[in-house]
C-alpha cells in the first residue's frame, strides 16, 4: 500500500473519530439537560426560588377609634421606615454617609451602627416616615437601603383625649388607656405575600399574596368628642387661673352609665412624648388617684339617715356652739354656729357637727352599707387599665371618731369616677349602673344588669335636698347654678395630708351634681386637687366649673330647660 494511501486512511479516521466524540458531547449535553429539566426540575426551581424568591409580610393597621356619633379619634395613617442590610452595606462608609445626610442624621454614629451589626441582615434606620420623604431617600439608589410599609397612629384630639384613649408604641400595640384595654380588639391580623427580588435585594414583581391582612376592629365609644373638648377646656382653664397640682372632670350619661366625658389636668400630647419629664402626666388621674371626698359624702349620711326612718329632710339637729368634742378629737363647722337646723340645712351648710351627730347616732354599719351599696370600695369594672377601687374602712373596733368623720368624707378614698358612679345613683333613680367606655356599651358587652340599691322615695328626698344645697337663695353651692336648668349636687373640701398629717394650707375641692335635677340628663364631678389662692373651698373653685360644663352640655344636647319662669322666658327667648 502506498504511502499516500496509508495517509487517506488515517486522516478518515481521525475525523470519524471527532465527529464521533462532537456527537457524543451534543449527546451529553442533551443528556444533561434532559435530566436537569425532567429529573431534576424541582430541585433547581426551588434553589432558584431560594435565591431571588422572598416572602414579605403585609402590615394589617390598626382598627378606628370613633367617638359616639362617629367622630374619629383615634386613626392610623400609612408611613414607612427605612431600614438597611448591614451586610451589604457595611463596608461602604460613603454610601452610609450618604444615607445620613439624606436622613439628617450623624453619619459616624450612623456608621458606627451599621458596621456593629454587620453580621445581621436587618437594621432599622428611620422610622415612621411620609412616604414621599422615605421615597426620596430610595431615590439615591443606595445598595443595601430598603423601606417598609407601616402604618402610624394619629389622634386627631391630641392632648383632649390623650388619658381616656392613651396610646400605642412605635409597633403600633397599645400601651395605656382604651388602647391598651381594647388592644386584641383594635390591632390587626398581618398577612404575606411572594414577591421576586433581584440581586440588590429590590422586589421586581409579587408573585401571589400567600395571606390576605385582616385590618383592626373599629371600637365606637361612648365620649362625646363636643362635650370632651368643652370639660377639657374649662377645667384647663380652672387649673391654670387656680395654679392646682392637678385637676380632673368626669361626665356620665344618665341612665346608661356611658361615660360621656373624662379629662385631665395636667395632660399631654400622644405624638410627642419626648418631653415629658413627670409620668404621672401621663395616668388618667379621674380612674387611678384617689382622694378623701369630704363634704361630697354628706349626701349618702343623709341617705343612711333618711333609710332609717328616724330622720326626715325636715328633721332638727343642734348644732351649737358649732362644734362638739368626740373621744379625745373635735368636730367644728369652721368656726361658725348654724345653731338648730334641719337636715336638708346639714347638706346646704355642710355642716360637719350635724353629719357626725347622724352618723354616731345611726351607728357605722348604716353609714358603711350605704357607700358599699352605691359603688365606694369596690372597682367601677369600666375596663380602664389601672382602675382603683379606693378604700372603705373596715375596723374590727370602730371609735366614735372613725364614724364621726367618715360621715363627712375623711377615712376613706375614693377616684372621680367612683364618685361620679355614686352620685349617678341618685340620678338614675336609686338604679346603680355599670360604667362604661363603649357607646351602648352595657347593652352590648352583657353588663350586669342595673341594681336597685336606695329606694326611689328616699332618692326624691335627697334629691330636693341637694337642689336646695345649689339654689342661689339658701345654698353655698349656688356658683353651681346653670340659668334656666335645675341642679342638684353638693360642694367638698377636704383638707390633704402632708407629712405630719393634714395640711391646713392645702385642700381638695370639689363639686359633684348631675342636670337637670328631676329629669337628669349627664352626672359630672369635678375634682382640683391643691388649688392655690385664698379661694379653696368647693364651692368657690370646683362648683364655677361644674356649672360652666353643665350649661354647655345642655346646648350641645339640646335639652329643653326646665325651670324657666315668666321672670326670665323673655331672656330665655332672646338667647
Amino acid at each position: 500500500m502506498s504511502q499516500d494511501k496509508s495517509e487517506e486512511i488515517i486522516g478518515i479516521w481521525r475525523l470519524t473519530l471527532v465527529r464521533v466524540c462532537l456527537l457524543l458531547a451534543v449527546v451529553a449535553v442533551l443528556w444533561k439537560l434532559a435530566s436537569l429539566i425532567l429529573l431534576e426540575r424541582d430541585f433547581l426551581q426551588g434553589q432558584g426560588d431560594a435565591r431571588t424568591v422572598r416572602t414579605e409580610p403585609l402590615v394589617a393597621h390598626r382598627g378606628m377609634i370613633t367617638d359616639r356619633n362617629g367622630e374619629p379619634l383615634a386613626i392610623s395613617t400609612p408611613v414607612k421606615s427605612i431600614w438597611v442590610n448591614p451586610r451589604q452595606i457595611a463596608d461602604k462608609p460613603a454610601e452610609i454617609t450618604r444615607l445620613a445626610d439624606a436622613l439628617s442624621l450623624d453619619a459616624e454614629s450612623l456608621i458606627s451602627s451599621v458596621q456593629s451589626n454587620a453580621g445581621r441582615e436587618f437594621m432599622y434606620v428611620e422610622r415612621r416616615m411620609p412616604p414621599a420623604d422615605a421615597d426620596a431617600v430610595l431615590g439615591l439608589d443606595i445598595d443595601g437601603v430598603y423601606a417598609r410599609q407601616e402604618y402610624q397612629r394619629y389622634y386627631p384630639q391630641a392632648e383632649v383625649t390623650a388619658h381616656a384613649l392613651g396610646f400605642s408604641n412605635i409597633d403600633d400595640i397599645g400601651q395605656e388607656g382604651l388602647e391598651l384595654a381594647y388592644d386584641e380588639w383594635l390591632k390587626g391580623i398581618p398577612g404575606s405575600k411572594q414577591v421576586v427580588k433581584d440581586r440588590r435585594g429590590k422586589i421586581v414583581r409579587e408573585l401571589d399574596t400567600l395571606e390576605s391582612a385582616q385590618p383592626g376592629n373599629s371600637l365606637a365609644l361612648s365620649l362625646d368628642f363636643q362635650l370632651q373638648n368643652l370639660a377639657y377646656r374649662e377645667l384647663k382653664e380652672a387649673y391654670i387661673y387656680r395654679q392646682a397640682r392637678s385637676a380632673s372632670a368626669v361626665v356620665l350619661k344618665a341612665g346608661t352609665g356611658e361615660v360621656l366625658a373624662m379629662v385631665n389636668q395636667p395632660s399631654f400630647n400622644p405624638h410627642n412624648r419626648s418631653n415629658i419629664s413627670d409620668f404621672g402626666a401621663l395616668r388618667n388621674r379621674a380612674i387611678t388617684d384617689l382622694f378623701e371626698p369630704g363634704s361630697t359624702l354628706k349626701t349618702f349620711t343623709a341617705i343612711a339617715a333618711i333609710e332609717s326612718g328616724r330622720y326626715t329632710p325636715g328633721t332638727m339637729i343642734n348644732t351649737s356652739p358649732g362644734r362638739m368634742r368626740v373621744g379625745r378629737d373635735w368636730v367644728s363647722d369652721r368656726g361658725q354656729d348654724f345653731g338648730e337646723i334641719s337636715l336638708e340645712e346639714m347638706l346646704v351648710n355642710s355642716s360637719n357637727v350635724a353629719s357626725a351627730k347622724i352618723a354616731l347616732d345611726l351607728g357605722h354599719e348604716a353609714l358603711r352599707d350605704v357607700l358599699l351599696r352605691v359603688g365606694f370600695g369596690e372597682n367601677p369594672a369600666s375596663g380602664f387599665p389601672g382602675e382603683r377601687a379606693g378604700v372603705m374602712p373596715n375596723h374590727r373596733v370602730w371609735h366614735d371618731i372613725e364614724v364621726a368623720t367618715l360621715s363627712f368624707g375623711y377615712g376613706m378614698s375614693t377616684s372621680a369616677l367612683q364618685l361620679a358612679q355614686a352620685y349617678s345613683v341618685i340620678a338614675n333613680d336609686g338604679l346603680k349602673v355599670p360604667v362604661t367606655f363603649l357607646k351602648n356599651g352595657n347593652e352590648m358587652d352583657g353588663a350586669a344588669a342595673p341594681q336597685r340599691v336606695i329606694d326611689e322615695d328616699v332618692v326624691a328626698q335627697v334629691t330636693g335636698m341637694l337642689k336646695a344645697v345649689v339654689d342661689p337663695e339658701q345654698g353655698g353651692g349656688d356658683s353651681a347654678a346653670v340659668p334656666f336648668y335645675s341642679i342638684a349636687g353638693k360642694t367638698g373640701t377636704a383638707r390633704v395630708v402632708g407629712a405630719n398629717g393634714y395640711d391646713s394650707r392645702l385642700h381638695n375641692s370639689m363639686f359633684a351634681g348631675f342636670i337637670p335635677a328631676d329629669d337628669p340628663e349627664i352626672i359630672v364631678v369635678i375634682v382640683i386637687n391643691e388649688p392655690q389662692g385664698r379661694e379653696q373651698y368647693g364651692g368657690q373653685v370646683a362648683a364655677p366649673v361644674f356649672a360652666r360644663i353643665a350649661a354647655g352640655a345642655m346646648r350641645l344636647m339640646d335639652v329643653t330647660p326646665d325651670r324657666v319662669s315668666p321672670e326670665n322666658v323673655m331672656t330665655l327667648t332672646a338667647r
